[in-house]
């Protein structure tokens, strides 16, 4: 239950509060919601939690005009983490201003006294990223990271020298977060070895390294082909099998392994439909939420519920997004439900092993093979919260997006 300490405050005062999710729905819906609440995490530099906290990563251009104000509205609709991206979103001759802006946006958000999301530059190299150090004042505070596209093990090194350099001018670990997309990890032939020296290479700077991302639009790219937006990424053969050897190399969960963010879904607007929808209409008719079903068919959003579902499948938490509207089915889906805290709790409760009906009473809880599980069921917990009994997806999502 939730207690008297874990009250919400009024929206005119969540600004003064830590980072957090869900800081945009209203006290009495967070307490019909939820059994435990999310924990504040802004303040934190515990690598484990923030990675998994990322939750949807949303990028944006960093020559937009308006990019603090935007920033800042973002963190009011419920955004935790952005990118400012330097990379493919930029021009090549409005790179050096995309620069100077990035830096002058950490800069004022710093300043603000407002809730800003965690911050991260996309650069298109790894001398921008002392560059871009160089050039902060008070900004270096709102700065969490940098993402490093074409991560492969030929510019590893200097990419991460860079974040050793840059984490020793601010005076804290300044994170880096590497997305692999590139031909050498797509071709069979090379990427085994490829993922061998990456996963040395990260192994090295592991405090600095807080998820693994996955480019796929790239990977795509290498075959001249774009995934259609009535399937997901884990139907596109070819980019699959790299996903699997991504996480089988880099996403162990013997202490070896990354946190690793799902790629990025493209669309958003309505279209002719070739298939079925995706989601099934009994979980909303439940609710009296059939419209709103609809309403999430029509922006091809029941493609991306699946191919979240699908990602968490596979040993992948959080994603790459590039629309605010997917902001909030990624964070959904990402909330424990009252099943997995119940299942996670029994099997962290003993050392010992064995195996034990759930509380639910619909299937066995193995307390050895399922302990690394147990343990992520509950790291998640502590940043998404966990729904009260009863509670589904579709209540989630509602509150989400009606808040």
């Amino acid at each position: 239950m939730i207690t008297s300490d874990t009250e919400v405050a009024p929206v005119s005062l969540r600004k003064r509060f830590p980072l957090r999710h869900f800081r945009q729905v209203p006290g009495p819906e967070l307490r019909r919601l939820f059994h435990r609440l999310p924990e504040a995490f802004g303040g934190s530099r515990d690598r484990d939690l923030l990675a998994m906290a990322l939750g949807a990563t949303l990028y944006v251009p960093a020559t937009r005009p308006d990019l603090t104000a935007t920033i800042l509205k973002r963190a009011e609709r419920g955004v935790c983490s952005m990118v400012i991206d330097l990379e493919d979103a930029v021009p090549d001759h409005d790179v050096e201003f995309g620069k100077r802006q990035a830096a002058a946006t950490l800069d004022e958000l710093a300043g603000s006294g407002e809730a800003h999301p965690l911050l991260f530059v996309r650069v298109r190299d790894p001398q921008s990223i002392d560059e871009i150090a160089g050039r902060l004042g008070a900004g270096a505070s709102a700065l969490t990271g940098f993402v490093l596209p074409k991560f492969d093990s030929g510019c590893a090194s200097d990419y991460l020298h860079a974040l050793e350099l840059a984490s020793e001018r601010l005076g804290r670990t300044v994170f880096g977060m590497p997305v692999l997309e590139s031909p050498a990890l797509v071709h069979r032939e090379t990427r085994d070895r490829e993922l061998r020296r990456i996963g040395e290479q990260l192994a090295r700077h592991r405090d600095r390294v807080l998820a693994v991302r996955i480019g796929a639009t790239d990977m795509c790219s290498t075959f001249g082909i774009r995934r259609d937006r009535d399937l997901t990424i884990y139907d596109v053969r070819v980019v699959a099998d790299v996903i699997a050897d991504i996480v089988n190399y880099l996403g162990r969960a013997d202490g070896t392994g990354f946190t690793i963010t799902g790629p990025v879904w493209e669309y958003f607007a309505d279209h002719a439909r070739m298939f079925r929808p995706l989601l099934r209409t009994a979980p909303f008719a439940e609710v009296d939420a059939v419209p709103f079903r609809q309403s999430l068919v029509s922006r091809d959003m029941d493609g991306l519920l699946r191919e979240i579902t699908l990602d968490r499948a596979n040993g992948i938490q959080g994603k790459t997004v590039i629309h605010p509207t997917h902001v909030a089915v990624v964070h959904a889906l990402s909330i424990v439900t009252h099943e997995e805290y119940a299942d996670a709790a029994d099997i962290l409760s003993t050392g010992a092993g064995g195996v034990a009906a759930s509380e639910y009473r619909n299937k066995m809880n193995e307390m050895r093979p399922h302990r690394s599980w147990a343990h992520q069921i509950m790291l998640r917990a502590r940043v998404f919260g966990v729904a009260n009994q009863g509670v589904s997806f579709v209540d989630l999502l509602k509150a989400l997006v009606e808040s």
